[in-house]
């Protein structure tokens, strides 16, 4: 990882939380592409038997991938460190890097894509480092539609409702964090008001980690994660970003290394959360919370990952499948995220998971993997 987010941030507790070393997201089911063939351990999914992560070679070693839109089994957009973007079409055989000219110096930690030619791809950082890159074409071109301009503010995560209706969120500005809309597929954007998000905590701040501090379900239901604070929140807002509330959840807290870092919601009703405490040398207990409520309340799952945790996601046709990543390995959950079993002993950064069973997931070193069997 290139900066271990909130240790790159000098001096100040809230930008600490940023650029976090979120190391494997959550979610395309076990095995885990880092482990040599015979140490694999497939998992079980119920209606589809075992499954394991089969790796796909990026020629990116020096790339680590934080940004993730799986479109489906064969398509799938990754974005990174040094600017860098690629495509597959062909299942993850061959990768094109389509990286937009001019963006070397840029950290992508998001990456939404309507199919295999339209994508959107967030680069984080403060002032103008926060960027927003569109492209219609597979990306052999695209136009930055966004640029921040206010040093106060730190781009973290973005999430789509459908292939019009976005957002895009900062951590607090002025004591808020900070909502970025479009209507147009991310062709425009506009800063929203503020006077429908609650205060920030102390403290308080994004999980910049695996694109995945900001999720939608459904036309209008948003939900953001926080960390850093005395308490480890989820927001959440039923009319795509314009008024929120805010509910505490189980999640470890108080230092800045700790908080919720990726949630990841079946429907507008059922949702996960995971994080923890990023630091290898921390123990992360209760790193896993479950709501049935739409983010009103938050309950500890019963039986928690062992570690730390940055991603998770559920996999389509199931409901009560799930998955969490971190460094030290992947869990998986068959009753809607109240217990958890670890799978696999290998890291990604990040997952996700298209309608037709086409889940990927990505991280250090050019890691990338498809979840097969």
């Amino acid at each position: 990882m290139t900066t271990m987010g909130r240790t790159e941030r000098t001096g100040r507790r809230q930008r600490a939380l940023r650029q976090v070393a979120a190391a494997v997201c959550g979610a395309a089911l076990a095995g885990v592409a880092a482990l040599p063939a015979a140490a694999r351990e497939p998992a079980a999914v119920p209606g589809r038997g075992a499954v394991h992560w089969a790796p796909k070679d990026t020629g990116t070693p020096e790339v680590r991938f934080r940004g993730l839109a799986a479109v489906g089994r064969d398509t799938a957009w990754l974005a990174g460190t040094r600017g860098t973007v690629l495509r597959t079409t062909d299942g993850g055989a061959s990768w094109r890097n389509v990286s937009p000219p001019g963006a070397g110096d840029l950290q992508f930690r998001d990456v939404e894509a309507f199919d295999a030619r339209r994508a959107v791809v967030l680069a984080i950082g403060e002032g103008e480092a926060s960027r927003v890159y569109r492209t219609e074409d597979g990306g052999r071109t695209w136009t930055e539609t966004f640029r921040n301009t206010d040093p106060k503010a730190f781009y973290d995560c973005m999430a789509f409702f459908d292939h019009r209706h976005g957002l895009a969120m900062s951590d607090p500005v002025d004591g808020r964090f900070r909502i970025l809309s479009t209507g147009d597929g991310g062709r425009t954007w506009s800063v929203l008001p503020d006077t429908g998000m609650p205060p920030a905590l102390d403290g308080e701040a994004g999980f910049a980690a695996s694109g995945q501090c900001l999720v939608t379900s459904g036309p209008k239901d948003v939900w953001l994660a926080t960390g850093g604070a005395a308490r480890a929140r989820v927001l959440h807002s039923a009319d795509r970003g314009l008024t929120w509330t805010a509910a505490d959840t189980p999640i470890p807290a108080g230092d800045p290394a700790r908080g919720v870092f990726a949630l990841a919601f079946r429907d507008r009703t059922h949702g996960l959360a995971v994080g923890g405490d990023y630091r290898p040398d921390q123990a992360s207990p209760r790193a896993a919370a479950v709501t049935d409520d739409g983010g009103r309340t938050w309950r500890p799952a019963a039986g928690a990952p062992p570690a730390y945790r940055s991603g998770a996601a559920w996999l389509p046709h199931t409901r009560g499948v799930a998955l969490a990543v971190g460094p030290t390995g992947t869990d998986l959950t068959t009753d809607g995220g109240r217990t958890w079993r670890t799978v696999g002993t290998g890291s990604y950064d990040t997952v996700d998971c298209a309608p037709d069973f086409g889940c990927w997931a990505a991280g250090e070193k050019g890691r990338v993997a498809r979840l097969e069997g």
